[in-house]
């Protein structure tokens, strides 16, 4: 026996046609929005570009240097004995020679006084030894005998004044001194250290550069330095000497800079980021954010006399104030897409949002990333 099949509400078959009608239109709608202008072309899709052109541009080389005083020591005693008087205060300014620390010495000053004796009669015997043998009294060689034990005398009393010099202790140069480390009466040894001093009216600094740079750097180029004590204070340097020997884990090599520190705000010890300034050059520049890094690949995006876009592969040299210099892949006068990268494939056709030229903010340019580390 047969069995009908339920039909659909009269209402509820005309919802459904409808439903799938409408759908259908939407579909068609979109993919051709999305393919083909309103005349069947593809869309181009809105970039900003800028023209590349070289420029004149000032290498720098960026590190981390140490400010250390161009005169520095830790004054420390001689001699084992009791302090006696301090001279100085933490943070003094002394000149060359003065008494820093005087030590008890009052065994040696007696020793001192009774050198000074006998060396006194060793000259009266030898005076009279000398008469007595122009006379012929006694014999020549009894006088080289009185001669040897003057000189003997003599030498005992430079040795007791040395003792005594030893426990008066003096600065060796003028500068500043540190912190006070010793009292009156303090026992010291050889070795104690009494304070520091430092001559920091100018100061060294020395930070590293890379092998590959060695070539370009000499003495007499200026440094400029800052330090995180004074943000806002650019210290102006040159550099004096290079080191003879490149370090072999780093591959670099130490520069020696000298700065002038009249105001004393330098201190020994300070890390300072130094700028060393090389000869100017021509370079051709492009803006960072130009640049696309895949995995090893370098490339931008060129656009064509057809307003069409193809991948150029590049080598980056140095990099600074959001630039970058390209060594290899491009020339002069070509126009390559800034902004808007992000959307284009090869091929695709462009529309200019801007059109700018790349320009320098700041003539300077430091070490691409990947350069040896300070």
């Amino acid at each position: 026996m047969l069995q009908s099949r339920p039909r659909l509400r009269p209402s509820l078959r005309r919802a459904s046609l409808c439903l799938v009608a409408a759908v259908a239109v939407l579909v068609a709608g979109c993919g051709g929005a999305a393919q083909e202008s309103p005349r069947g072309e593809p869309q181009a899709v809105p970039v900003t570009t800028a023209v590349v052109e070289s420029r004149p541009w000032n290498d720098t080389v960026a590190a981390l240097g140490t400010v250390n005083a161009r005169e520095s020591v830790t004054v420390t005693a001689k001699v084992s004995e009791i302090v006696q008087r301090v001279h100085f205060d933490s943070g003094d300014e002394v000149a060359a020679g003065s008494v820093l620390v005087t030590l008890s010495g009052n065994q040696q000053q007696a020793s001192l006084r009774a050198a000074e004796a006998a060396a006194n009669e060793a000259e009266q015997q030898y005076r009279r030894g000398s008469e007595l043998v122009e006379q012929q009294l006694i014999a020549r060689a009894s006088i080289d005998t009185l001669r040897a034990t003057r000189d003997a005398a003599r030498a005992n009393v430079a040795q007791t004044r040395a003792d005594i010099g030893d426990r008066t202790i003096r600065a060796p140069f003028a500068g500043v001194l540190g912190l006070r480390q010793v009292s009156t009466g303090a026992l010291v040894t050889p070795g104690t250290a009494i304070a520091t001093l430092d001559d920091i009216g100018a100061v060294y600094v020395d930070f590293p550069v890379p092998e590959t740079r060695l070539s370009v750097v000499a003495p007499g180029q200026r440094v400029a330095g800052r330090s995180a004590a004074y943000p806002d204070v650019d210290f102006e340097g040159t550099v004096q000497t290079i080191d003879a020997r490149v370090d072999p884990d780093t591959r670099a090599v130490l520069v020696r800079a000298t700065f002038a520190n009249p105001e004393r705000q330098l201190r020994p010890g300070m890390l300072m980021q130094v700028r060393l300034e090389q000869r100017s050059r021509t370079a051709l520049l492009v803006p960072e954010i130009a640049v696309i890094q895949v995995g090893r690949d370098t490339f931008v995006y060129r656009v064509r006399e057809d307003e069409t876009v193809e991948q150029v592969p590049v080598v980056i040299g140095v990099r600074d104030g959001g630039l970058a210099e390209i060594v290899e892949g491009l020339a002069s006068g070509a126009r390559i897409v800034v902004d808007g990268t992000g959307k284009l494939r090869p091929g695709m056709r462009v529309v200019e949002g801007s059109v700018q030229e790349v320009k320098s903010q700041s003539g300077d340019a430091v070490e691409p990333a990947g350069a040896p580390a300070s």
